[in-house]
């Protein structure tokens, strides 16, 4: 379900394998449960969230003041998030940043829309990964449901994998969704951390035209990001 990344002193970090759920679905034991469970404790709090189709780097905190702080870093945006991602169509453009407001569609769904009263905000690069493929580098200023999801529909390349938003997907022949949390980048009591996480699971995620390409935003904090105004 998931690998310890890190196991500090006032927090975790583990990345989530694709396919698990937070929080108990169905049958199944959710992600905290089972993190608390494989740990032997009994607190263990959340600061920020994963959807199910999506892996990568997720942040846990052992103290409440320390989730406080966390939680109110992640709400102000001065955590870094950088996500990666494929699709199998070609982008209306290949980089910029999208904002608007989301709301809530059909079946469990959302879209995004051009108001902005409370709106999304993310910024992205891509390149060409062949064989019809591409190659995302995703940063979400703000943190709504299924934001890069949308995010990428909107663009016209929604993530491969995806049943829910790319409606080539839905035939389940894809091995996972191409939506991977890379990096974090907090402080925390003075201190700076940084945690990278590459993909481990998936066919396109481990071929070597990924891993050849993966190479131009191994340092994604360094790329030339516009200048957001907080909203």
């Amino acid at each position: 379900m998931y690998k310890m990344i890190s196991d500090h002193r006032e927090f975790l970090i583990i990345s989530k394998d694709p396919g698990v759920s937070f929080h108990k679905d169905k049958n199944d034991k959710g992600l905290h449960e089972k993190i608390k469970e494989d740990l032997g404790i009994n607190t263990l709090y959340s600061v920020h969230r994963l959807d199910k189709m999506t892996s990568g780097l997720l942040v846990f905190a052992k103290r409440p003041e320390i989730a406080r702080d966390l939680s109110n870093q992640f709400r102000s945006r001065k955590v870094e998030k950088y996500y990666i991602a494929i699709s199998d169509r070609r982008p209306g453009k290949k980089q910029g940043t999208i904002i608007g407001d989301m709301v809530k569609s059909r079946r469990g769904s959302w879209k995004l829309t051009r108001g902005q009263r409370d709106p999304a905000i993310t910024s992205f690069f891509s390149c060409a990964l062949g064989e019809g493929l591409r190659l995302f580098l995703l940063r979400p200023y703000t943190g709504k449901t299924h934001q890069l999801r949308v995010v990428m529909k909107s663009l016209g390349a929604p993530v491969l994998g995806d049943s829910t938003y790319h409606k080539k997907e839905l035939n389940g022949e894809c091995d996972r969704g191409y939506l991977h949390s890379y990096v974090l980048r907090f402080r925390l009591k003075g201190k700076f951390f940084e945690f990278e996480s590459l993909p481990d699971s998936g066919e396109q995620f481990l071929s070597d035209m990924f891993l050849l390409n993966i190479n131009t935003y191994r340092h994604p904090w360094l790329m030339k990001w516009p200048m957001i105004k907080n909203r």
